[in-house]
């Protein structure tokens, strides 16, 4: 490269590494890579967060840049607050701790890569950070010295491999204090009198940090969510967003069992009227994602986020859980449990009762009988946990491995009904993904099962809302309708049990009636699955209401652009309403998705009960050139 082609700017530079890495890579391989690909995820997300780039991630490195020193601070700062509160749920000798080094400085760019003396002397300050810990040079901390509410400690000159002049380093202290800005430069003595005051001074400083670390060690100091930021307007009720809780465990492949955890703790919630609480589709969008609190509240509308963390060995389990309010920034509770794993059941009993506890709901006395009852036989509840992640894979060979895992619990528990609720779930699948030799026998078999599972417990919302649907498909309106209530009644908060009922009324000729119950269910599942948005267009198109439903068939294109049933409406929807170029543009897209698409054979999986209705969906099908 000639010396006309170097291009040069100055930016700040972000090295971070792991200390002890090859220990742990030399303990547990496995582990290892997964613990570090999780961190390295969540500091992604931070990065990005402050218009900060990755520029490059080799192993246990990372190397990244921002146009602020500020912004690369404050990332630094909040990266190694959630690092040592995710530690913290580990044992001493597994703890996975990065030293962070950062450097303003000249550097050279190439496409996509930097270099220089600048990246140096950023990995040089790395080496000199503790362990949890961000260490700054001194053309770094000329630039931040009164921007952040961080106390420094100055390191002195450090004479550093390759780089010829030393090094002037400040590490930067992250505990949430007032700014005292330089430890450890030379200072006028003080008079002779001034000693005995300033050292009992000293002390009560020293006290004071000590609580104000032992406060918020596990707490890092947190944005305040602005509910005019909010995109949905805040409930008139406690509302709250339950993040995925992290699977910390050495075993990659127990995401299943911290997923269940998430899941069962948001249907307790949802189960209480006076609170509001967002489904899991909705939260889980932030899985493994760097997120603030202030963020999920915003984008969500809720005040309060609970998050957590999940370590299984063996027959022990930890758990780790914290509430926040996002509307103050304050952390309302927090608490770990090490128990073992049979008691898992009576922890997220806890960890609801807590959160309830914490934003004032109290439970009514018939509300207090709303806990799931717990299986006799915990690998059965392992099984059924499994079986839902391939069953929701939406393929024959998930499908094939859910029912396997579903049949196997049913054998260790008979009375589980969970398990039973699962395997009706892989017949009604074999329907929906035409692998069943008879699909009457299929859907027969589904409602046994579910009626089986109802029987053993009543209590669960989500048996009753999935036989409503059942039902729909037997043709059977009146007891869909039914059952979609009591579902609701059982559930008011949950997501899942409105956009089933919603669709069971769309499918009984109800649909303005179906238009508050979607609308419900989006509330409470903003990032809801396609399905919701699918159904809720129809409810509108067969009002007569074409441009909402456009509308909704859109948003269920963008959860999933190859949604053939989307496509399909909104190619019935434009040329309903005489947009006949864009009709044909949706059929184009049928026919790019399936080729073999048949106006007919589609129209016999559409149970409406009103054939007028259904006799104008296929003419607007085929007018669009569907065939």
């Amino acid at each position: 490269m000639t010396t006309q082609e170097v291009k040069r700017k100055l930016t700040a530079i972000l090295s971070a590494d792991v200390k002890g890495y090859s220990r742990l890579m030399g303990e547990d391989e496995e582990w290892t890579v997964h613990t570090l690909n999780t961190y390295k995820d969540m500091m992604r997300g931070f990065i990005q967060q402050h218009r900060g780039r990755i520029v490059d991630a080799p192993g246990d490195n990372v190397l990244a840049e921002f146009a602020s020193v500020v912004d690369a601070v404050q990332c630094s700062v909040e990266i190694q607050q959630v690092l040592r509160a995710k530690n913290a749920m580990l044992p001493e000798n597994r703890r996975m701790e990065f030293r962070i080094g950062i450097n303003l400085g000249d550097v050279i760019e190439e496409g996509e890569q930097i270099y220089g003396d600048g990246v140096n002397i950023a990995a040089r300050l790395e080496g000199l950070a503790e362990a949890g810990g961000i260490c700054i040079s001194e053309s770094a901390y000329q630039q931040i010295e009164n921007k952040l509410p961080l106390r420094y400690q100055y390191l002195g000159e450090h004479q550093v491999k390759n780089i010829a002049k030393p090094v002037r380093a400040y590490r930067a202290q992250i505990e949430p204090e007032a700014a005292e800005k330089v430890i450890g430069e030379k200072k006028i003595s003080p008079r002779y009198w001034q000693r005995p005051v300033l050292a009992l001074v000293g002390i009560l400083i020293l006290i004071t940090a000590a609580v104000v670390v032992w406060q918020f060690s596990l707490r890092p100091s947190l944005e305040k969510a602005d509910p005019k930021k909010m995109a949905l307007p805040l409930p008139d009720k406690p509302s709250i967003a339950v993040l995925p809780f992290v699977n910390m465990s050495e075993d990659p492949k127990q995401e299943y069992f911290s997923d269940g955890i998430t899941e069962n703790i948001i249907t307790g919630l949802s189960k209480i009227p006076r609170l509001f609480v967002i489904a899991r589709n909705s939260t889980f969008v932030y899985k493994r994602k760097g997120v603030k609190v202030q963020q999920v509240a915003e984008d969500l509308g809720v005040r309060y986020v609970l998050e957590g963390s999940v370590q299984r060995s063996g027959n022990r389990v930890r758990v780790t859980a914290q509430l926040i309010d996002a509307l103050t920034g304050n952390h309302l509770w927090a608490e770990h449990y090490d128990r073992d794993l049979k008691d898992i059941f009576a922890v997220q009993d806890e960890i609801t009762m807590k959160i309830l506890q914490s934003i004032r709901v109290k439970l009514t006395e018939g509300e207090q009988e709303l806990k799931r009852k717990p299986p006799r036989n915990l690998e059965a509840f392992l099984k059924v946990l499994q079986a839902a992640e391939y069953i929701q894979r939406f393929n024959i060979e998930g499908n094939i491995m859910g029912k396997q895992l579903a049949e196997e619990a049913i054998a260790l528990d008979p009375e589980f009904a969970s398990a039973y609720y699962a395997l009706a779930g892989t017949h009604m699948m074999d329907v929906w993904l035409r692998s069943s030799k008879s699909p009457k026998e299929s859907l027969d078999k589904a409602i046994e099962l579910t009626q089986k599972a109802i029987s053993l417990d009543p209590k669960d919302s989500h048996f009753y809302a999935f036989l409503g649907y059942l039902c729909v498909m037997k043709r059977d309106y009146d007891k869909a309708i039914a059952e979609g209530e009591k579902a609701v009644a059982l559930d008011p908060g949950g997501a899942d049990v409105h956009a089933w009922l919603g669709q069971s009324l769309n499918f009984a000729d109800k649909p303005k009636e179906a238009i508050p119950v979607f609308e419900k269910a989006i509330r409470l599942n903003p990032n809801g699955p396609t399905w919701y948005f699918l159904n809720f267009g129809h409810s509108y198109r067969m009002i007569g209401q074409y441009q909402e439903a456009i509308t909704q068939y859109k948003k269920a294109l963008r959860v999933a652009p190859n949604n053939i049933m989307a496509h399909i409406s909104l190619a019935a929807t434009y040329s309903l309403s005489g947009r006949d170029e864009e009709a044909r543009a949706e059929a184009e897209e049928v026919f790019r998705i399936n080729p073999k698409f048949s106006v007919e054979y589609y129209a016999k999986t559409l149970p409406f009960k009103n054939q007028t209705q259904l006799d104008r969906y296929v003419e607007a099908m085929r007018k669009a050139g569907l065939k």
